[in-house]
C-alpha cells in the first residue's frame, strides 16, 4: 500500500490512527489492536489475555454488558474480538453513518472496562466450556498440543485459553495489573476502512482518545531458543488418526518471509492444486484435507503440516508428505510450474483485498509489527522476483525433515 492508499496519524499520547478510504461501500470497518498477547503472560497468568478479551464486553464505567452488546447490534452492526500469541483486538463493522458510535464504543471497552466480579464468575464458566469444546475437537486440540511441543517451557507454546487451574484463579485485580504492566500507547493502533476521509476518523479518534494518558510500558518479551526435535503419540477417543509435523521457522521480519510463505503455499496452501492436496487427496484418496501453514512471530515462526486419515493409512500418508518435501529440495520448479504458482498466490492475495474487514485488521497488525503497511503491488514484485533456485534453497534450508517434530493422535 503506497502512502496514497492509506493515511497514518499519531495522537499526542502515542496512539496511531491508520485509515484507508475506499469507494462504493456503505460499511465502516474499525478496530483497536493492542500489541499484547498470550506470550506476555507469566506462567500463573496463562489464559489471562484471552479472559480479558472476554471481560471488556462485560461492563464499563457507563455501560452494562447488555448495553455493550446491543449498542451496535441494534443498528445491524457486528462487534467482535480475538486474542493471539502477540495481539488483542476489538473491532466492529456497521453502516458508516454510525461510525461515531462504533469508535466511541471501541474506545470505551478498551480503556474503561471495570471487570465486574459477578461477570467474572459467569465468564469463567463460559471459558471452561470453550476449553472443553476445543479438547473435544481433535483438529483444534492437536494444534495447541503441537505448539507446546515445539516451544516447550515458553509462552509461545502455551495454550491461549490457559489451563483450568489458571482460569479458575483470576480475579478482578489480575486484569487491571496485566494491562497496567503491558499497556503501551505507542503500540496501540486504531485502524479504519470505509468511504470517508482520514480527517473524519482522526476527529473521532481525537474526541474519544485524547484523554488517554501516554503510557510507555515495554516489558521485554522472552525470546524463544533451544529447540530440539521430538516425536510424541497420544491415545484419544477418536476414530481417525490426526498428525501434525513441523518446526520453528522464520520471524516476521526475516527477509525471506514472503518467499517462504510462497514455498509453504505451494506445498500445502488452501488451493486444491497444492502439492500435498494433489498427492494425498486427488491421487491417493487418503485424506479429506491436508494443509501446510506458516505463522511468523516476533523472533521466530512456526511451520506445520496437518492432516487426519484412517489409522491404516497413516504411515503411507506420512511417507508421501516427506517425499513431496524432498522433491522441492531435489528438483527445481519448471518455468511453467513457477509461473502458475506465482499467479495462484497473487490471485489469492487479490481476492483477500476484497475483504475490507480483513484489510482493516491487516493494516493494524502490519503497522505494529513492521511499522509500515506493505503495498500489494510491492508484494507482487517480490513474488515475481522469486526464482526456482531460491525456492529450492529455501526448502533445503528451512524444511529439514530430520529436524522436524511430530505429534500423532491415535484412536484408543
Amino acid at each position: 500500500m503506497s502512502k496514497k492508499e492509506y493515511e497514518l496519524i499519531e495522537l499526542p499520547n502515542g496512539i496511531r490512527v491508520i485509515h484507508k478510504e475506499v469507494n462504493h461501500t456503505k460499511i465502516a470497518h474499525v478496530g483497536i489492536m493492542l500489541d499484547i498477547g498470550s506470550r506476555d503472560e507469566s506462567l500463573e497468568e496463562q489464559g489471562l489475555a484471552h479472559f480479558l478479551e472476554h471481560m471488556v464486553f462485560k461492563g464499563t464505567n457507563k455501560r452494562s454488558s447488555y448495553h455493550i452488546i446491543n449498542r451496535l447490534e441494534s443498528l445491524g452492526g457486528e462487534l467482535n474480538a480475538y486474542t493471539t500469541k502477540e495481539k488483542i483486538c476489538f473491532y466492529a463493522s456497521l453502516l458508516d453513518i454510525h461510525l461515531d458510535k462504533a469508535v466511541e464504543l471501541l474506545c470505551d471497552i478498551t480503556f474503561n472496562s471495570i471487570f465486574p466480579e459477578k461477570q467474572i464468575e459467569k465468564e469463567r464458566t463460559v471459558i471452561l466450556e470453550e476449553m472443553s469444546m476445543y479438547r473435544d475437537t481433535p483438529e483444534d486440540s492437536i494444534q495447541d498440543d503441537f505448539d507446546e511441543q515445539l516451544f516447550p517451557n515458553h509462552s509461545l507454546g502455551r495454550n491461549i485459553l490457559g489451563t483450568e487451574k489458571t482460569v479458575a484463579s483470576f480475579q478482578k485485580g489480575d486484569f487491571r495489573a496485566f494491562l497496567d504492566r503491558n499497556l503501551n500507547t505507542e503500540k496501540i493502533i486504531l485502524s479504519s476502512v470505509g468511504n470517508y476521509s482520514a480527517k473524519k476518523i482522526q476527529r473521532l479518534a481525537t474526541k474519544y482518545l485524547k484523554d488517554i494518558p501516554h503510557k510507555n510500558h515495554t516489558p521485554e518479551r522472552v525470546w524463544f531458543s533451544g529447540y530440539s526435535p521430538s516425536r510424541k503419540e497420544q491415545k484419544k477417543s477418536i476414530t481417525q488418526a490426526h498428525f501434525a509435523m513441523g518446526m520453528p521457522s522464520l520471524s516476521i521480519k526475516d527477509k525471506n518471509r514472503i518467499p517462504f510463505f510462497f514455498l509453504v503455499n505451494l506445498l500445502g496452501g488452501p488451493s486444491m492444486s497444492s502439492r500435498l492436496n494433489l498427492s494425498l487427496r486427488e491421487k491417493h484418496g487418503l485424506v479429506y484435507g491436508v494443509d501446510a501453514s506458516y505463522a511468523p512471530y516476533l523472533e521466530t515462526g512456526q511451520f506445520a503440516v496437518y492432516f487426519a486419515t484412517d489409522p491404516k493409512n497413516l504411515k503411507k500418508s506420512q511417507r508421501i508428505i516427506l517425499k513431496e518435501i524432498e522433491a522441492l529440495k531435489n528438483k527445481p520448479l519448471g518455468n511453467m510450474q513457477l509461473h502458475k504458482a506465482k499467479n495462484q498466490i497473487k490471485g489469492q492475495m487479490a481476492l483477500s483485498e476484497e475483504n475490507k474487514n480483513a484489510i482493516m485488521l491487516m493494516m493494524a497488525k502490519s503497522q505494529l509489527d513492521l511499522n509500515k503497511v506493505p503495498d500489494i503491488n510491492s508484494v507482487f514484485d517480490k513474488i515475481d522476483g522469486i526464482t526456482a533456485n531460491h525456492i529450492q534453497e529455501l526448502a533445503k534450508q528451512y524444511l529439514p525433515t530430520d529436524q522436524m517434530s511430530a505429534l500423532t493422535y491415535l484412536p484408543e
